[in-house]
């Protein structure tokens, strides 16, 4: 850009972060350069000073400078471990962001980010949301958690009122929530339910789950439901999965419990000494949080949000040809 712009706010832009808004019209601009240009005042909204979270109003007038050459070092691309190590922690969660209002945030988590601290975690989704703190000192709340290696939909609360909110219906059950797995071998039948008791064990290498029985201690009940939406011969499938209860590794464990553990998995998958693992198939846990319909915790209808399949999927749904419609059927 050779100088000075103003852009108008468009209609259906009204509400929107301004931070966002840079996301959206300039992708390549980094969070930190976006920040140093608000800090100096190049960037103004209707001739006054802003800030990243300043939410802006159609028809007013953003002045954006000229961004020079940072813009254009900004690693593109999805987000993975390795590309988000040298990006800010503003920068990384605009571009995981799904969907936002005044109340919630919905981003599709990169596996291998964790969502909360803990033994050998320096970087996670629960400190990397004080970027986004907003002018009341408020930061987003987190609602429920994704494993470490999981990727796709975290929902985030804005505000306490909104936390309250969404962590009842999970609680209780009010949501919808969609995985997609890549499975060793093909269950049969292909539409099936899978219930059990599940009761967490220290190992050497954390906690682990294993199905137990009603009455054992600290057992608790957990239910899930898969069908078969693609399969390579008999070799894999690729299921659609949905937890009714919320259990730590609940689709995990079921999984290998049924005899079809998911690829990738370094704690629950077995196979016995033949096993090959693929030839192009990456060696990391295939388990993609797909979608979620939850209440919108102002009562205004519902959240639906679908998150696109992390890089190492796409490799492997590309090296065996599926369609990722047909999921969506």
């Amino acid at each position: 850009m050779a100088g000075v712009e103003q852009v108008k706010v468009a209609a259906d832009e009204g509400g929107m972060r301004l931070d966002r808004w840079f996301k959206v019209h300039y992708p390549g601009l980094g969070f930190g350069h976006l920040q140093k240009l608000l800090r100096s005042g190049q960037i103004r909204v209707d001739g006054g000073r802003a800030k990243s979270d300043t939410r802006i109003a159609p028809g007013q007038l953003v002045r954006v400078p000229p961004l020079g050459t940072d813009a254009a070092d900004v690693p593109a691309g999805p987000l993975t471990a390795r590309t988000m190590r040298a990006r800010g922690d503003g920068d990384v969660l605009s571009q995981m962001l799904l969907y936002e209002d005044d109340k919630v945030l919905v981003f599709n988590k990169p596996a291998g980010l964790a969502v909360q601290g803990g033994s050998g975690v320096s970087r996670h989704v629960d400190a990397m949301l004080e970027a986004w703190r907003n002018k009341k000192g408020e930061k987003p709340r987190l609602v429920h958690r994704l494993d470490r290696d999981t990727s796709g939909i975290l929902v985030v609360a804005r505000t306490r009122g909104a936390a309250v909110s969404l962590t009842k219906a999970f609680r209780e059950r009010e949501t919808q929530k969609t995985y997609w797995a890549l499975v060793k071998g093909v269950p049969s039948p292909h539409d099936g339910r899978i219930s059990t008791y599940l009761v967490k064990e220290q190992t050497p290498d954390g906690d682990r789950m294993r199905v137990g029985k009603h009455g054992d201690e600290g057992a608790d009940h957990a239910l899930s439901h898969y069908r078969v939406i693609d399969q390579v011969g008999q070799q894999f499938a690729w299921l659609e999965m949905e937890p009714y209860t919320g259990r730590t590794h609940q689709l995990r464990v079921h999984a290998t419990h049924i005899g079809h553990p998911i690829l990738g998995d370094p704690k629950y998958f077995e196979a016995d000494t033949n096993f090959e693992f693929p030839g192009g198939v990456q060696k990391r846990l295939h388990l993609h949080a797909r979608r979620i319909v939850i209440p919108h915790p102002d009562g205004r209808g519902t959240i639906d949000q679908l998150a696109p399949l992390p890089p190492h999927m796409v490799q492997t749904w590309n090296l065996f040809g599926f369609e990722e419609a047909t999921g969506n059927d």
